[in-house]
């Protein structure tokens, strides 16, 4: 149980759930919404955490028991031999959270996804993997709202940004940013020839108003346009979609998901200082040579992962060399395994820089 600091670490989480028990019963807690909500995240948080260490510690003392009654009785045999499948399925997912130990991870996720140059086949692998990313959240439960897509010319996505909500939404997510490269036969070659692809990923957590981003307006260009998605009921087609640039950095936003310019505005800017956070911080990682592989800038070429469809299926990542022959599976959103070496990986390099 060390993973989770021990008794005296689940029990300051404990005292602190009990203090927010208290400050919610307090009158006037409610009527502050944006205060209450930090506080609902902090007690999911911490329930989630206590939870997970007295279930293990549940289960640690039932196969305890039951181990010592299994020399004699087959049925205990069976049933220790259940509960220790349960225990070791709860401590990985422990582990896991131990490892999500980044002042952000918690938080939810914003994702943006660009087609890289190759038209048509870009901007089509860029559309599978914004379907990868939307199972993704499907399969945890986690709400996926796509911000911004624009259509590519004759298939797929140029670009996309979904924002993610959910427990660790970032925490995991933040190992898909990268280039993406796709090997496969064509579906828009006549003459069926095998075809290479690019496209890129960028993962940056949501931010509230406790972390101060500095943005001056004067280095702000605000556009409005027509909405360029797919319209239906999820975009808006009036003249209300907004792109943001932030001259200093070069960053550009765009949101056309709300109904009103100024939600649009709003969401955009939640977009761009969440971008201009995860860039600070980027610079302070790098400054710190933690995790060098994971530092570089983005570049085409550079690629994180290959996603081999012909003439065999492998996905393979090039950090962690983590790999599976379930490409199908994979581009339907099953990225855990990947997520998990990711975080391995990551921890590693952080101690290799320690040593």
């Amino acid at each position: 149980m060390g993973a989770f600091g021990g008794h005296f670490e689940v029990d300051r989480k404990k005292e602190r759930l009990a203090e927010i028990t208290q400050m919610e019963a307090m009158e006037g807690f409610w009527d502050d919404a944006v205060n209450a909500a930090k506080i609902q995240k902090e007690k999911s948080l911490l329930q989630d955490v206590v939870g997970t260490y007295e279930n293990l510690n549940e289960f640690s003392e039932e196969f305890d028991v039951l181990s010592e009654f299994a020399e004699e009785d087959e049925a205990s045999a069976t049933e220790a031999i259940e509960v220790y499948k349960k225990l070791k399925e709860g401590f990985n997912k422990a582990e896991q959270k131990v490892l999500l130990s980044e002042e952000a991870d918690p938080n939810n996720a914003i994702v943006n996804i660009n087609a890289g140059a190759g038209g048509t086949e870009s901007c089509d692998w860029a559309s599978m993997l914004y379907r990868m990313v939307l199972r993704w959240a499907e399969s945890k439960n986690f709400k996926a709202t796509t911000l911004d897509i624009q259509d590519g010319d004759a298939a797929g996505i140029k670009s996309a940004t979904v924002m993610i909500e959910g427990p660790y939404a970032y925490g995991m997510m933040k190992s898909e940013s990268g280039v993406h490269r796709l090997v496969r036969i064509s579906p828009f070659d006549s003459n069926a020839r095998r075809h290479t692809s690019f496209a890129s990923i960028f993962v940056s957590p949501e931010v509230d108003d406790d972390i101060e981003i500095e943005i001056n307006d004067s280095d702000l260009r605000i556009d409005v346009y027509r909405s360029g998605g797919a319209g239906g009921q999820s975009v808006n087609t009036t003249d209300s979609a907004v792109r943001i640039t932030h001259n200093p950095t070069g960053i550009v936003v765009t949101c056309q998901n709300e109904r009103s310019q100024l939600q649009n505005k709003m969401q955009a800017m939640k977009v761009l200082r969440s971008r201009l956070y995860e860039l600070e911080m980027e610079k302070k990682r790098e400054a710190e040579a933690e995790a060098e592989a994971n530092k570089r800038k983005i570049e085409w070429g550079s690629q994180i992962r290959s996603y081999v469809l012909h003439p065999y299926k492998m996905v393979k990542d090039h950090r962690t060399n983590f790999e599976s022959s379930q490409a199908d599976k994979v581009l339907d959103g099953d990225l855990d395994g990947f997520m998990d070496a990711f975080l391995r990986w990551s921890v590693e390099g952080t101690l290799e820089g320690e040593s």
